[in-house]
């Protein structure tokens, strides 16, 4: 996507060669107009797989999530939580996922009345770098008897194995951008396939 990938030129920062820093804006400061569009862009590709629920995990790709739920007609968004808390339900469904970014291990978790049986479920993420958290919305809504329709993402990093066995196993998946490699200091993406 053009827009995203200049935006990751311009603004990205490489920090070590696995770390992809776009807090300028897409999960610290968002630029709503070009949310709004990777939502455009992500809801367009999936639209023929008729989701009827978008479900993200907590908190960054929140806002990626309501932009593609959006342009699907105003869907409803779910998002999985990585703790309880005291309002929860015990009616919950949860899988374990370990954050690249955070470096720890969390337990997602969703409340079952949010995602009815046999919903068909759009999962979308910011980031995708060892799968750890698309494998974990998919297991939440395999235990719900929901079928994740595929898997939307912002900025896959090529260069990690989420991608590779999310396609290895048929998960339709769209990326937005894939960052190839991070060499000296200078973000490398690869070719667009727009």
């Amino acid at each position: 996507m053009k827009e995203l990938r200049e935006a990751i030129e311009t603004l990205g920062r490489a920090a070590g060669t696995n770390v992809v820093k776009v807090d300028m804006f897409l999960n610290h400061r968002i630029e709503t107009s070009l949310l709004f569009r990777m939502g455009e862009v992500l809801a367009d590709y999936f639209r023929d797989d008729h989701p009827t629920q978008v479900l993200t995990v907590e908190s960054s790709g929140i806002a990626l999530a309501l932009t593609t739920a959006h342009f699907l007609g105003d869907l409803p968004v779910v998002f999985a939580k990585k703790s309880p808390t005291v309002v929860q339900s015990d009616d919950v469904v949860q899988a374990p996922v370990y954050s690249f970014t955070h470096k720890c291990n969390n337990m997602i978790r969703v409340d079952k009345h949010y995602l009815p049986i046999h919903s068909n479920v759009l999962i979308v993420d910011d980031f995708l770098a060892d799968g750890q958290a698309a494998s974990g919305m998919i297991s939440l809504c395999e235990q719900l008897d929901c079928k994740a329709v595929g898997v939307g993402i912002g900025i896959e990093k090529g260069f990690q194995p989420g991608g590779r066995l999310l396609r290895e196993k048929g998960v339709k998946l769209k990326s937005l951008a894939v960052v190839e490699k991070i060499e000296d200091g200078k973000i490398f993406l690869a070719p667009d396939d727009d």
